[in-house]
């Protein structure tokens, strides 16, 4: 029996549900030497804004038990040099490219991306990254009240003063979210995945919150907030002093996140968080996942990715399973 790997989300087909989790590939083409890049579900870019930004001061890395912290702060070359430089290489792999976007002005300038990318033919879906928690602004930028809630902000402290941080997510507002859902979807066709945050109390709330806005898909979830201390200097080792967790230690949490989400929404689900291998990509497929992005794995395993792939294909094959639809959701409780 051969196994039909193939899934739907929104107007995306694809040839098996393995995709890239953005941040973690950055364009694809740096890793045209590990892997056979068109044996991928679909490739998911780095994070895109509309204008540069340089990121967050180092150290922006750290290594954690089962995990890592990374706080790069949305680095990018902005939408214009993005469709020059980078996506020439990307369309001729011949597999769906989903660009990852995201604001740093407030949800017009999710609507600005959108009206553009929504012109461009080689780009299948956009996904909307609501949910970083590693956009810093500078110590002279204006911090917005939290009555704003559909701009992420956060207070930065001068080097050296004490003090606290605050910040918040539109991925952590349920109207901050559908607002921005429904301003985008207003001005493109393409295929609209939200990216949620799993620092929320209840993330049903904003799923639920995106599916009713017009999102075709959702995707769980972004890092875990953290922090780690090097003891000996008495300092954060990540320079913004907060930072996002993900890898392995994170996928429990991950798991059950969506599995309660597949309880509450119809569209489908793209799941994600410390997968390394079959079997983890597989706990979030019997959990509701429709397809699962690969993250902090590619940085240990260059081909986690297609080795994913592979083990799926297996998995079918071993208990006669004819594809994916007898897979998703088949948690038995």
């Amino acid at each position: 029996m051969k196994a039909d790997l193939s899934v739907k989300i929104g107007k995306l087909h694809l040839n098996n549900p393995v995709m890239v989790a953005s941040g973690t590939f950055g364009y694809a083409e740096e890793f045209r030497d590990f892997l056979d890049l068109r044996k991928l579900g679909a490739v998911v870019t780095k994070t895109i804004t509309l204008n540069p930004r340089q990121g967050n001061l180092p150290a922006r890395t750290c290594e954690t038990p089962a995990g890592m912290l990374n706080s790069i702060g949305l680095e990018n070359p902005g939408l214009d040099v993005f469709l020059r430089d980078k996506l020439p290489f990307l369309k001729k792999l011949g597999i769906p490219i989903i660009i990852s976007i995201a604001s740093e002005e407030g949800p017009g300038e999710f609507v600005a991306l959108a009206k553009r990318l929504d012109k461009v033919r080689d780009i299948a879906a956009m996904e909307l990254n609501i949910s970083c928690p590693n956009i810093i602004n500078s110590p002279q930028s204006t911090v917005h009240s939290p009555q704003d809630k559909t701009r992420n902000y956060r207070l930065s402290l001068p080097a050296g003063q004490a003090g606290s941080i605050d910040y918040r997510l539109i991925a952590q507002d349920p109207r901050a979210t559908y607002e921005v859902v429904k301003r985008v979807r207003a001005v493109t066709r393409k295929t609209i995945i939200t990216k949620l945050s799993p620092n929320v109390t209840d993330i049903t709330e904003i799923a639920r919150s995106a599916e009713r806005a017009g999102s075709d898909a959702v995707s769980l979830i972004n890092t875990l907030t953290g922090m780690s201390i090097d003891v000996e200097k008495r300092k954060p080792k990540i320079a913004s002093i907060t930072a996002g967790l993900s890898g392995p230690a994170i996928r429990p949490v991950a798991v059950r996140m969506v599995w309660e989400v597949y309880q509450k929404i119809k569209i489908p689900i793209i799941g994600m968080g410390g997968i390394i291998d079959a079997a983890s990509a597989l706990e979030f497929f019997l959990a509701g996942a429709t397809a699962i992005g690969v993250g902090t794995a590619n940085f240990i395993n260059p081909a986690a990715t297609t080795e994913i792939i592979a083990g799926i294909k297996q998995y079918l094959h071993k208990n006669k399973i004819g594809g994916m639809k007898e897979v998703i959701g088949a948690l038995q409780v």
